[in-house]
């Protein structure tokens, strides 16, 4: 059974954490470039934060949205 953890360990800190790993190391040297990930991540999440503010107020626009509190089963 301690084979098996070990391996669980082994696959996480050798292999999979690699990366992060790199970045880590590399925030030493260029700080900008290490958090490019966070950058590209906010810049997503930013976008489509503003489409789907639009596409609520294009359904309220057009009256599609039932407001109504008995909408849902369980809210009677």
């Amino acid at each position: 059974m301690r084979a098996f953890w070990e391996g669980i360990q082994t696959l996480f800190v050798d292999f999979l954490f690699k990366p992060w790993d790199w970045l880590r190391s590399l925030e030493l040297t260029n700080w900008w470039l290490a958090n490019i990930l966070t950058w590209i991540s906010i810049g997503i999440c930013f976008y489509y934060t503003i489409y789907w503010c639009k596409e609520l107020k294009k359904h309220q626009d057009n009256n599609e949205e039932n407001q109504d509190t008995t909408a849902h089963s369980f809210l009677k």
